[in-house]
């Protein structure tokens, strides 16, 4: 089973040694690490550089482009300028050849070493996992109070317009079947992008699970989301999704 990692940056400088002592040495343990009856035999790494300002590029590439490993290959993949979040998972998603694929923040603001916790959830019907700060086990470390309002507010919202059952919809932290890379399409090129993916997969039948996690506050640089459009583009996907619900009821006389 190949496993494959797309790790977004932007203006992640400060970032690479906390990825180089912290994420590799995770990456590095999950070889030969069983998931849902299989085992990772092979590892790919896709760092993609959303057009960042300062060095991100050059310090990974210092970092790791020449790492070896027999069972380990690491890409690189640049903007040439700041697409957002949505666009850069799409250049990770086209680059990766995984039957499993993991989304992480370059930060660790969901700590690295809860990958394989991350991964034992992807069982039988599972097809995302996602992780969870806001189900009742998951957790909470530090975040600016503004930010837990705005992001917990949002996945309320989707919660009343889609499944009540799950938690968290604004995470990235999260593990996909490639079937659900390859089948579902989304458009949104910031934020929005990741939720946007997962509620379309939702609509199309796919299973969630959620995996309680913790979500901690970045160490170094600042966070990326730029709040009055991320809060913009979720109220406009949402009023679609309400849309969507009326016409659907109505076309069976509810």
């Amino acid at each position: 089973m190949r496993l494959s990692v797309v790790v977004p940056c932007y203006n992640e400088e400060d970032n690479i040694e906390k990825l180089k002592k912290e994420f590799f040495p995770v990456i590095e343990k999950l070889l030969g690490s069983p998931v849902d009856g299989g085992h990772i035999n092979d590892i790919e790494i896709v760092f993609v550089d959303d057009g960042s300002k300062d060095n991100t590029s050059a310090a990974l590439k210092n970092a790791f482009g020449s790492f070896k490993h027999s069972s380990i290959s690491i890409k690189f993949e640049k903007h040439d300028v700041n697409l957002g979040l949505g666009a850069a998972l799409r250049t990770g998603f086209k680059t990766v050849t995984g039957d499993i694929i993991v989304t992480t923040d370059s930060d660790g603001t969901y700590h690295f070493s809860t990958i394989p916790s991350l991964l034992g959830h992807l069982t039988g019907d599972v097809a995302i996992v996602t992780a969870s700060p806001y189900h009742p086990k998951g957790d909470v470390v530090g975040v600016p109070g503004y930010r837990i309002f705005l992001s917990r507010g949002s996945s309320l919202l989707y919660r009343l317009l889609l499944n009540w059952k799950i938690h968290t919809y604004t995470a990235l932290f999260r593990a996909y079947r490639r079937e659900v890379v390859d089948q579902i399409s989304f458009s949104a090129n910031d934020f929005l992008g990741a939720t946007e993916l997962m509620v379309k997969a939702m609509l199309k039948g796919y299973q969630v699970d959620e995996f309680p996690a913790a979500l901690h506050q970045r160490v170094f640089g600042v966070s990326k989301a730029k709040l009055i459009r991320t809060i913009k583009s979720h109220l406009i996907f949402q009023t679609r999704l309400l849309l969507h619900r009326f016409r659907i009821r109505s076309m069976f006389g509810e």
